[in-house]
């Protein structure tokens, strides 16, 4: 069964615009685990926009699933990577002015840094992903850095417009996952995952994991958290059953 890692970063967003105390991430990660999300996940940016140190120091007391950080290869957070020891530790690229990440890490272009950022982080016990465009460049570059899992970035489907365009990037999810495969990668998939769309993904080659959050949180605000994380399982578990692939 294809598992569910939820992301939990726009609770804090909400916390944010107050500076306040609440909505607290903590507490809605102990809901989700509850309603059957099988990790947590949580992007500790460089401007702390949302998720902040104490959550992510928190969380890794507190989460009985499976800790997920997202991260940049910035010193700092490293650091910080390196103390809290996460389960998995995903490499994602960041830019300050970027309203949500816009796409694939350029693995290629600094394998030597993401090598040894990765290998650091397998030191402390922490499985290593890489957050890439779904084209076969950034794929080989992975699997030559050392990760442990590739998670596809998925938000040029998520945005394709009409049956041609959604096929097309389908279709490029589908040849990256399988050279993930070939090449002792592990795969994820993740960004712009909605209830609407995320069933022709269940197809993608030996993927264990999808990492959603906007799509869940939104939800969450009309029908409640521990109803939105149960629904998308439940959209998960029956397009899987659908095509056959569920064990």
């Amino acid at each position: 069964m294809i598992k569910l890692g939820v992301n939990i970063d726009h609770v804090a967003t909400i916390r944010q615009a107050r500076r306040g105390r609440e909505p607290d991430p903590i507490w809605a990660a102990g809901l989700a685990e509850m309603a059957g999300a099988d990790g947590i996940t949580v992007h500790l940016r460089e401007d702390r926009r949302h998720i902040q140190d104490r959550d992510v120091r928190l969380l890794r007391e507190t989460v009985r699933t499976r800790l997920n950080l997202e991260m940049c290869v910035a010193r700092e957070i490293v650091a910080i990577a390196l103390e809290v020891r996460p389960d998995m530790a995903t490499l994602v690229p960041e830019r300050r002015q970027e309203v949500t990440t816009e796409g694939g890490l350029d693995v290629a272009g600094q394998v030597k840094r993401i090598r040894d950022v990765t290998r650091q982080l397998q030191k402390v016990g922490a499985q290593v992903s890489l957050f890439i465009d779904p084209v076969p460049e950034q794929v080989k570059a992975a699997a030559e850095a050392g990760a442990d899992f590739v998670e596809f970035h998925t938000g040029r489907y998520a945005d394709a417009q009409g049956e041609a365009e959604i096929e097309h990037e389908l279709g490029k999810l589908y040849e990256s996952s399988e050279m993930a495969l070939d090449l002792g990668l592990r795969v994820n998939a993740g960004h712009g995952i909605t209830y609407w769309n995320v069933a022709p993904l269940v197809r993608m080659a030996g993927l264990e994991e999808f990492n959603i959050g906007h799509s869940i949180i939104s939800r969450a605000v009309m029908v409640g958290l521990s109803a939105a994380v149960a629904e998308m399982k439940k959209a998960i578990r029956e397009a899987e059953l659908h095509h056959g692939l569920a064990g």
